[in-house]
């Protein structure tokens, strides 16, 4: 057996170990996970929080740590895909949400929180003049998607290979079956001079280019200024709407990423930690972009939602953005992220294997290969088990961490949280460090 191949055998026997020891580690989960399976296809209702053998189903949590209901305890590094922020109870937001419903629920009308959280995004996020609230992230970058092609009457979105802009619009070399079919042009992430001749040549059919300026669920790979500079200066000569997905990437400053860059797209959509813990999603823009769903003006498009305002969302919302995550609070947590990037990327170097974290902040992706990665593509293919193998690793010893290697740090953790992680990855790099290198 040649030496590759005894490696890969080693890891398929240690992975097989590890499943083993994670099914008789949580029979309950098991048995919760069978009991879905009759009722709930596979077993749930969320793509993202499934992973074989079967997941652990979450009983408590306080902090920044999580409890199965086989009683083991954990740090939760998966943070609910960025949603997570806030940790697992925050006291304001707890507060805001009980006032809320004790003052009535389903009221039936515009409320006075629902102005006021307006007003806070738009102050934070100045690009953002005007905005509609709805209920996901999903949502808003479906609605955005719409408004633009209705202002610019052309039919097309330029989107980028293996991007993410919700559970229905999903784009790459084959777009899953529930993706919305829109007309589409693809470009490569980070390819500066190949998107801008495709923008150039498809322009009197493109409606928008629809972007997240550090891609998430892609592979927390940040756009470089070059290819966000140049998306702003090709959309404002040639017509077409500039929507930044900020869903995820909102909370990496104080006024997003496109805060942090200096650029003004003309469309913004939001969701995850901007509903204090509850359904959320938000797109705004321009005055002139907008316009189009003010009915008082003459504007024709009609946006529905029952749930769009409900007052519990926009209450824990307010409370959650401006209170809790103000923008001291936000520096504070992404020099954290940064930080723990450093550490992990500075492991890899160390121990020379094809190990790094990439992303900005307090939302990262480890990555098991050592080249620079400016767009999915140029993630290595790696076998599964080794992602499969560092999951029920990291979850044996108390770290709670999402199969495909993403990180989303919450306001509780602390340094300490942190660097006991951090020596968990150096152990396992360490032991494994001659299967990785082959």
């Amino acid at each position: 057996m040649n030496t590759a191949l005894k490696e890969r055998s080693e890891l398929d026997e240690a992975l097989a170990g590890a499943e083993s020891r994670f099914a008789a580690a949580n029979p309950k989960s098991r048995a919760r996970h069978e009991r879905a399976a009759a009722v709930l296809p596979a077993g749930h209702s969320r793509q993202t929080l499934y992973f074989a053998p079967f997941p652990l189903a979450i009983a408590t949590g306080k902090g920044c740590r999580i409890t199965d209901i086989d009683a083991h305890e954990y740090l939760n590094l998966v943070g609910d895909y960025a949603a997570g922020l806030f940790g697992q109870q925050c006291e304001p937001l707890q507060r805001a949400a009980l006032e809320a419903m004790q003052a009535g629920i389903s009221l039936s009308g515009p409320n006075t929180r629902e102005v006021e959280f307006a007003e806070y995004i738009s102050k934070r996020i100045p690009s953002m003049e005007q905005l509609r609230f709805c209920n996901s992230g999903s949502e808003a970058c479906l609605f955005a998607t719409l408004v633009a092609r209705h202002a610019t009457r052309r039919p097309k979105v330029l989107v980028f290979n293996g991007c993410y802009h919700g559970g229905f619009m999903i784009y790459g070399a084959v777009d899953p079956a529930l993706s919305v079919p829109f007309a589409l042009v693809k470009a490569d992430y980070n390819d500066v001079e190949g998107t801008r001749a495709i923008l150039r040549a498809n322009a009197n059919d493109i409606a928008a280019v629809l972007v997240e300026p550090v891609m998430g669920s892609g592979g927390a790979i940040p756009g470089t200024p070059e290819f966000l500079n140049m998306l702003r200066e090709e959309t404002r000569k040639l017509g077409v709407v500039l929507i930044f997905d900020e869903v995820m990437t909102s909370r990496l400053g104080p006024g997003g990423v496109q805060g942090l860059r200096g650029i003004r797209p003309d469309m913004t959509t939001l969701g995850k930690f901007w509903g204090g813990g509850f359904a959320f999603g938000a797109f705004g823009g321009s005055r002139e972009l907008m316009r189009h769903l003010d009915v008082r003006s003459g504007g024709t498009l009609s946006q529905a939602g029952t749930f769009n305002n409900n007052v519990i969302t926009m209450s824990a919302g307010l409370v959650g953005a401006r209170d809790v995550y103000s923008p001291d609070a936000c520096v504070r947590l992404n020099a954290l992220g940064d930080q723990l990037r450093e550490q992990l990327n500075e492991l890899g170097r160390a121990l020379k294997v094809g190990f790094q974290a990439t992303g900005i902040g307090g939302v990262m992706n480890t990555q098991w290969s050592s080249g620079p990665i400016t767009e999915p593509s140029a993630v290595l293919p790696v076998s599964a088990t080794v992602r499969r193998l560092f999951q029920l690793e990291m979850i044996e010893r108390g770290y709670y961490v999402a199969q495909r290697g993403m990180i989303n740090l919450s306001l509780p953790m602390q340094e300490s949280d942190l660097a006991g992680f951090v020596g968990a990855v150096r152990d396992f790099l360490m032991r494994y460090a001659a299967s990785l290198r082959a």
